[in-house]
């Protein structure tokens, strides 16, 4: 067995396994997270709210390990980093599905270290700080890895990079909203919904583009297309909608 078929057998096991984790939260009734209906937390506009309530399901053994453990939410928070910049080197040297599996690993990081400082009562601005800008350089990184696997397509390191600054600017519109008093969570291209299209590039691209006959990397290129017009979609509709907010707080 070649290296690319032990990579599908390990990912058709990942996905049997995820599928059969469904199927057995949906006979438990399916309950929603408590967290994420607190925070309004929402999936590719609530389409995949199943998927992301599932999600935090599988994550709570995980979650109740670290508190026994008495891993910080810091100890997420740098591991996340560590692991984005692993994504990059993995994804720059052609080596997607490992960058896939950092990618992934890295989100599980980011999600464990806020209900971590919620549920040990550590939540800080500190801490907010913190994650809210290392997530961004996580991004940053993955996608600056893209930006060179691609350099063999015409397009690609534009695209990568149209995604990396529409990424950048969905978090400067939310950001700045909130400085002046308007918290804005709209738009379909929110960082899950990135690092989901992401992980789908890194783990697909090579047994989708071979079927299709094109190179390496053809899957890659339409994902960060998707990403990156969706993600400038979003900032600018953010903007326009904080904007609209404000004027009608001046009247």
């Amino acid at each position: 067995m070649n290296a690319m078929s032990g990579g599908r057998v390990v990912l058709a096991a990942a996905l049997g396994l995820a599928v059969a984790s469904m199927l057995v939260y949906a006979l438990r009734g399916g309950q929603t997270d408590a967290d994420a209906r607190r925070k309004g937390a929402t999936f590719f506009l609530g389409a995949g709210d199943f998927l992301l309530h599932w999600f935090m399901w599988l994550l709570f053994p995980l979650e109740q390990l670290a508190i026994r453990l008495r891993l910080r939410p810091d100890f997420f928070n740098y591991t996340g980093l560590v692991l984005g910049a692993l994504s990059g080197a993995f994804i720059a040297c052609g080596r997607l599905e490992p960058g896939g599996l950092a990618i992934l690993l890295g989100g599980v990081c980011d999600i464990l270290d806020g209900r971590l400082a919620r549920r040990m009562k550590v939540d800080s601005s500190y801490g907010k700080f913190i994650d809210s800008t290392l997530d961004r350089f996580v991004e940053v990184f993955a996608l600056l890895g893209f930006v060179f696997f691609l350099r063999g397509f015409p397009c690609g390191p534009l695209l990568a990079s149209a995604a990396l600054s529409g990424s950048l600017l969905v978090s400067y519109a939310r950001a700045r909203g909130e400085v002046v008093g308007v918290l804005c969570r709209e738009g379909l291209m929110q960082r899950g919904e990135r690092l989901v299209l992401l992980c789908f590039a890194c783990f697909f691209d090579r047994p989708f583009s071979a079927r299709l006959g094109r190179p390496e990397g053809f899957l890659s290129l339409w994902v960060l297309g998707v990403i990156a017009a969706a993600s400038l979609g979003t900032a600018a509709y953010r903007t326009a909608w904080i904007a609209r907010r404000l004027r009608e707080e001046r009247r």
